[in-house]
């Protein structure tokens, strides 16, 4: 199979072009293709000629959609809009990685694919059109949503992730308070990635979640880190209101893999696992 991943040099990109790497792959960053010009990704992927394009590109950082709603659609709306065009034009599959900021927090049991979003921040809006762009132009289509994604490489646009954030300030002596009224599903990139492998390889397209398996918050997540490294920071949980972030997150966005599950697709690790794993590879911990 020969596929492009967009947003190549990003914390899930970097971790998906070393998983298809025994594939014909080309990894395409943003200085090589930028998603919002229609024209230069039909240009671009017309010269390719993939089987499928995986999006990982996005503007992801939640608070700054709130003040940059433009830029936020311009690239998780409409730059999906423009990729799911020129697939849909090519005959190509396409595979776009949303979000758990398309639902709202309202339920207190795992989101399925069947459950109405209703996102509460202008970067969950702007997702849930990037899906609903793909879903209506480019029949041969994989929309995947996931949650609180950290890897080995890290967010280029958000300068790390949280569990190097989480070390850092424990490393520096900081007050570190988190949230413990938002509960998501942790998921590792390098686990992800295997399972969006074995996906775009069939032709059951449509809406999917995937995690790595379990739910807690993010005090939890971040308790778990410094229990794994034997920190003792000055920690403590707070709440969302305290925290006073600027765009509402859901309280509970944890994603149940239904669909997945039909595919025969096995589940994901259990997050807590999936975390020991990656401090290892990081280097964080012997094994």
């Amino acid at each position: 199979m020969r596929a492009v991943v967009i947003g190549a040099n990003g914390q899930l990109g970097t971790d998906l072009v070393k998983i298809l790497s025994g594939w014909d792959i080309v990894g395409l960053a943003h200085s090589d293709l930028d998603i919002r010009d229609l024209a230069r990704a039909r240009a671009v992927l017309s010269q390719l000629k993939p089987d499928a394009v995986i999006n990982t590109a996005a503007f992801n950082r939640v608070d700054d959609c709130e003040d940059d709603p433009d830029k936020a659609f311009s690239t998780n709306a409409y730059g999906a809009r423009n990729l799911a065009r020129v697939c849909a034009d090519s005959d190509c599959a396409l595979m776009h990685i949303s979000t758990d900021y398309v639902f709202g927090g309202e339920q207190v049991s795992p989101y399925t694919e069947n459950d109405a979003p209703n996102p509460l921040s202008v970067y969950g809006v702007s997702k849930l059109a990037g899906e609903y762009f793909v879903r209506n132009i480019c029949p041969k289509h994989f929309i995947v949503r996931t949650s609180g994604l950290y890897g080995l490489a890290g967010s280029s646009g958000k300068g790390g992730n949280f569990v190097e954030t989480m070390i850092r300030l424990a490393g520096a002596g900081k007050l570190v308070r988190v949230v413990e009224d938002q509960v998501l599903t942790p998921t590792y990139t390098k686990d992800l990635s295997q399972r969006l492998k074995a996906l775009v390889q069939t032709q059951a397209y449509g809406l999917y979640h995937i995690t790595n398996r379990g739910q807690c918050s993010w005090h939890e997540f971040a308790a778990r880190i410094f229990f794994f490294l034997g920190l003792r920071p000055d920690f403590g949980p707070t709440t969302t209101k305290a925290f006073g972030a600027k765009a509402q997150r859901p309280g509970y966005s944890v994603l149940a893999p239904a669909k997945l599950k039909q595919l025969g697709i096995g589940d994901l690790p259990l997050w807590e696992d999936a975390l020991e794993r990656y401090l290892i590879e990081k280097g964080h911990l012997r094994k």
